[in-house]
């Protein structure tokens, strides 16, 4: 978060892992603003990028969706205006839902008009989302270790758990929601007093647990899931992780630091935005 994180906080990246696996670099978009999420839209065949344009906390209106092919050129710089910081988004139901600090926005995916906003109450910095099997959608408020779930009957808090440790990235799996943890102790200046790690949420029971081997290790960012393996970034390291059950995190590719919310298409490409860079990298997975 280039507002609010300083070079200086480099050294609390967290455990150092020595690279297992790379993944390899296919093409890098350029001139974004601050581009928070990268969003794979199957349907659409594109990826849509949240761009900040500010203080990921500030409702200043600068905030703007773009859309980017699957060959990393600019279809559209400013698909969808009038947000204020655009982070995580899902589709369900037909429509775009962004994560907008305490606001969902609405937007057509046809046109990329803004439909409607929600005001999710007592929330303080909602960050990213991900929808389940049955569509209910699911968001992260990473200020305030909770997880809120939307669907047609409306919105209710789903957990709230000092154990979510600042929650940031959320990626549903199967049963369960996969939750990238900032680390506890969060400080204005985002850093830590400790570093984060990888979780699950039961989605029958609302339990929060660990997934073994992956605690504390990292301030991480975005989380995705591919076949058997979790990937995460960590922002202040700009690192890649790939985590296999019963194994550790590796480190598969290192960027500047600024990685954020990955997106991938579920087989083989990674694409990871670079908020400080004004980038998205798409990857190949090896």
């Amino acid at each position: 978060m280039k507002t609010l994180i300083t070079s200086t906080l480099l050294a609390i990246i967290g455990i150092a892992i020595v690279p297992a696996a790379r993944a390899g670099e296919i093409w890098r978009a350029t001139g974004l603003e601050q581009p928070e999420s990268a969003f794979f839209d199957a349907a659409g065949k594109r990826i849509i990028v949240s761009n900040i344009v500010g203080n990921p906390s500030e409702a200043d209106g600068n905030g703007y969706l773009s859309i980017l092919s699957l060959d990393g050129k600019m279809v559209a710089q400013h698909w969808t205006d009038g947000m204020d910081a655009p982070k995580g988004m899902a589709i369900s139901g037909g429509k775009l839902y962004v994560a907008d600090i305490t606001k969902i926005r609405v937007v057509n995916l046809e046109n990329g008009k803004l439909v409607s906003t929600i005001d999710v109450p007592n929330t303080v910095f909602l960050n990213d989302m991900t929808t389940d099997a049955s569509g209910k959608i699911y968001v992260t408020d990473m200020l305030a270790d909770a997880i809120y779930r939307l669907d047609d009957g409306g919105q209710e808090l789903f957990v709230r758990d000092a154990a979510l440790a600042s929650p940031n990235g959320i990626f549903a799996d199967g049963g369960r929601l996969i939750v990238a943890s900032w680390g506890k102790g969060i400080k204005p200046d985002f850093s830590t007093a400790e570093p984060g790690g990888l979780l699950s949420v039961d989605l029958a029971t609302r339990t929060v647990s660990h997934l073994p081997g992956a605690q504390k290790f990292a301030n991480l960012d975005g989380v995705i899931v591919v076949g058997d393996s979790v990937y995460a970034t960590a922002y202040m390291a700009g690192t890649l992780y790939r985590y296999k059950a019963g194994g550790k995190p590796e480190a598969v590719a290192t960027f500047k630091p600024g990685s954020a919310d990955i997106g991938t298409d579920g087989k083989s490409t990674i694409y990871v935005p670079q908020m400080n860079e004004g980038e998205v990298a798409a990857l190949s997975l090896d």
